[in-house]
């Protein structure tokens, strides 16, 4: 019997994942990518697998806030003025998926998503050998005073729905018995227990390229062009050529959607510009993720040394980066864990692939059914990565899929 194969597009934690997962499914599998394995959004994230983050981006009445976005160049989440008239179109979407249908929606299919990812993230763990690349230790969502925690019951009573486990922790000592060297002002804090990190999401993502080039797989340092499906398969379209595939998934992160339109495919993709700055070993005791959630970033132990980012900024892949976002997250960390040491730190900026409902695109082209989509998981590509792999691999193989995967239709805007 002829071995049946794939190209994937995009090497990322996505992308690598479905590759490595076609290729246990008895499949002879490519990676294609225009910049190498693990070089995008997948090096610098902050390494967690947040089975706890169900709740949506687009929330009930988040819209009202959306003014002050155009005036706080740094703050957690903004849109520099530069780039406020391209985004329109996303951002009425956006405020759709706002709506208290939509969004119930949303969370439900996201809480669906991320629990079956946990179940398959250990089944890719053990097939991997991954475990010495996995950080169990937790994490802390803290909040500065009863008032702010207050605010912040109902998502924890919406993840409790969802079989999520937490502690609710009440005073300054409590939060110390778990993470020693944060600042009083912060009395209250949510315990995940069941929270992972990797110890480097780059590492992690190259440990399973290597693990899948080991077994006979291929990963080409080449850019894609355009695509197009004839009657013997998808024609790749690169600057070298055309290529050849039987069958091909995109998962190109924030670039798949101008894949998608070579293919006639509109998908509202945009992109959230992360900045992070990753300091030495020794800068700073870290026992558990720190998310300081009322000002956007999380700190995360990578390396031995401590990574601080996060914030949303949509503003496209063109804008030039403003590392001044990098520097507030920075002076904020200081002030929160006065004991950490913020000199010799690296910056980052990445571009998250985001949808205006917080879910990932998975499922067949509109018009061209020899390719599948893999794309748009926002803060959650790292999380979602294992699920999505094994989503994609059921569709390729023609099996009925571990959930439904209606909720991610690339028809659905």
């Amino acid at each position: 019997m002829k071995q049946k194969h794939v190209t994937i597009i995009g090497a990322g934690i996505v992308g690598i994942s479905i590759a490595l997962e076609l290729q246990n499914q008895g499949y002879k599998t490519r990676v294609l990518d225009r910049s190498g394995i693990a070089n995008e959004a997948s090096a610098g994230n902050a390494g967690a697998f947040a089975f706890a983050d169900i709740v949506p981006l687009a929330t009930p009445g988040i819209m009202l806030k959306a003014p002050k976005w155009l005036f706080d160049p740094l703050g957690p989440l903004s849109v520099p003025p530069a780039y406020a008239v391209k985004i329109a179109p996303w951002m009425l979407r956006f405020w759709r998926a706002s709506w208290r249908d939509r969004y119930q929606a949303a969370l439900s299919a996201q809480s669906t998503l991320n629990g079956f990812s946990r179940t398959a993230l250990e089944r890719q763990i053990r097939n991997v050998d991954g475990e010495p690349l996995m950080q169990r230790d937790g994490q802390l969502q803290l909040y500065e005073g009863a008032q702010e925690f207050r605010a912040s019951l109902k998502s924890w009573e919406l993840r409790r729905e969802f079989g999520i486990a937490f502690e609710h922790l009440k005073t300054p000592a409590e939060i110390a018995e778990i993470q020693p060297g944060i600042h009083p002002r912060f009395t209250h804090a949510a315990f995940t227990p069941d929270w992972m990190n990797t110890v480097d999401p780059r590492s992690w993502a190259n440990h399973l390229a290597q693990v899948f080039k080991a077994r006979g797989g291929v990963v080409e340092h080449i850019e894609v062009l355009a695509l197009a499906q004839n009657d013997d398969g998808v024609e790749v379209l690169t600057p070298n050529g055309p290529l050849h595939a039987p069958q091909v998934v995109v998962a190109a992160g924030a670039w798949s959607h101008h894949l998608a339109r070579t293919l006639g495919d509109r998908i509202p993709l945009e992109t959230e510009r992360g900045y992070n700055t990753t300091l030495p070993a020794g800068a700073f005791d870290l026992r558990t993720q720190l998310t300081f959630g009322g000002h956007g970033f999380v700190a995360s132990r990578i390396n031995g040394g401590v990574r601080i980012g996060g914030a949303v900024e949509l503003g496209g892949l063109k804008l030039p980066p403003n590392f001044k976002r990098a520097d507030t997250l920075l002076k904020k960390a200081a002030q929160f864990l006065p004991d950490l040491k913020p000199d010799n730190g690296k910056q980052w900026m990445g571009f998250r692939p985001s949808m205006p409902d917080s879910l990932p695109v998975i499922g067949a082209s509109r018009r061209a059914s020899k390719v599948i989509y893999a794309f748009g998981h926002g803060h959650l590509g790292l999380t979602q990565s294992a699920g999505t792999a094994e989503l994609v691999a059921a569709l390729i193989c023609g099996k009925t899929t571990a959930v439904s995967i209606a909720p991610f239709a690339p028809t659905r805007f």
